[in-house]
């Protein structure tokens, strides 16, 4: 049994599915700011409320994604050692930035900001989350650093066998980063406002008392979609130039392929370096999902209308546009990190040296073990999501204060005499 069909599986399953769970944090955290800001500026009950609702189906999301996070950890020591090895200095500094500056802080000013209802001041609670949202920024921007740097090495030197970094700031400068980070920021926020009006309007369809909550909610999420989609393909688009230009492989015309795969051939010997045929068909169903998303929202300013609003087939469409923006991520990703095989870094470091020296046997086990765990945490966060959006928006825990319970949920349980 071969190990690196397997270990690629599983690095594509692991990678695909953690990146679901990032995308909604990062969308709703930027809306939690704006409807926390528009709370504190306006002092309108619906704005802390809408906080309050959309912070918890956050939270669910956040802590479920910290744990998809860990699994997908693991395997790099499991799987990828020999990648590890050779460039593990130079695409562990941008990691281990994220995993120290953004994920501790961001996890403490989030903590600090869910047990600071009614605690602290309407102005320090509002900076927490601000916090929260730009060390979460921080997080996918330091991230995109090394996944770009694996697209293009930049800024190293090759001493006693491995690669070490001589320029830090070539990792930022990098072209395979600077529109990747403008496209995946932008796939946030659309997945945040689908999200949020997907849910709405699937609330407003089940006829949730809470209309003005719900169906500002869902002109947010429209709003959101609307504005994010645009560059959303624009910064797409931009990628093929600056991709193509570093590999030819993947985005350059026939000329500059065949100039690659010669060059390749020179110096790693003969072998198959065009991409999968399943990296182009991907590209290809991703930008339809993307136009699809755009377009459909051209008539948004008939969901302004509240007659509109109360018609069933516009939210249905609305509620059947939810998965759109999670399979255009995916599709994305593949052609993304299918593109570029079969380098683990390309034109450094193949896939077949990167991988551990380890049994094909082990990495099924490991595989089918990783898989269940992650399909388990995603199938479980939208079971949470579904039943505490089912509940309606009345009186969400986040944010509760004592004021708001009755006196018989908060008082002590009678001692039984013995």
């Amino acid at each position: 049994m071969d190990p690196l069909p397997l270990a690629r599986l599983q690095f594509a399953t692991t990678t695909s599915i953690h990146f679901l769970f990032v995308l909604v944090t990062l969308g709703l955290v930027t809306l939690l700011v704006y409807l926390q800001t528009a709370a504190f500026v306006t002092r309108k009950p619906v704005y802390e409320r809408m906080v309050r609702f959309w912070g918890s189906i956050y939270l669910i999301n956040y802590v479920l994604g910290i744990a998809t996070g860990i699994v997908m950890e693991f395997q790099f020591g499991l799987n990828w050692s020999g990648l590890s090895r050779y460039i593990g200095n130079v695409f562990g500094a941008p990691v281990a930035l994220e995993t120290l500056l953004a994920f501790f802080l961001e996890s403490t000013l989030l903590g600090m900001w869910i047990f600071g209802w009614h605690r602290l001041r309407r102005g320090v609670h509002l900076a927490l989350l601000y916090g929260v949202a730009l060390t979460a920024y921080a997080s996918a921007f330091f991230i995109m650093v090394a996944n770009a740097w694996l697209q293009h090495p930049v800024g190293y030197e090759i001493r006693d066998g491995v690669a070490h970094l001589t320029d830090f700031t070539a990792l930022l400068s990098n072209p395979t980063f600077t529109m990747a980070i403008g496209h995946v920021v932008s796939a946030a926020l659309l997945t945040g406002g689908m999200v949020l009006a997907g849910i709405s309007a699937w609330l407003l369809l089940r006829r949730s008392p809470d209309y003005e909550l719900l169906r500002k909610s869902l002109w947010i999420g429209l709003v959101t979609v609307t504005c994010a989609g645009v560059p959303l393909l624009g910064f797409g688009f931009a990628q093929f130039g600056a991709v193509g230009a570093v590999q030819p492989t993947k985005f350059g015309d026939d000329a500059a392929k065949a100039q690659a795969v010669a060059d390749f051939t020179a110096r790693f010997g003969p072998g198959d370096y065009l991409p999968p045929v399943y990296a182009n068909a991907s590209l290809g169903f991703m930008i339809l999902i993307g136009f699809i998303l755009v377009w459909a929202f051209v008539m948004l300013p008939l969901f302004y209308r509240d007659w509109i609003v109360r018609l069933k087939f516009p939210l249905v469409l609305v509620v059947l546009a939810l998965p759109l923006p999670f399979l255009a991520a995916i599709l994305g990703w593949l052609t993304r990190e299918g593109g570029r095989q079969p380098w683990a870094a390309y034109g450094l470091l193949k896939v077949d040296d990167a991988v551990s020296p380890i049994s094909g046997g082990v990495l099924l086990a490991s595989f089918l073990g990783f898989t269940a765990l992650l399909l388990t945490l995603a199938v479980t966060n939208w079971v949470l999501i579904a039943k505490r959006a089912a509940r309606g928006t009345a009186d969400p825990a986040l944010g509760r204060s004592l004021a708001d319970v009755s006196p018989d949920e908060h008082r002590p349980e009678p001692v039984l005499a013995r």
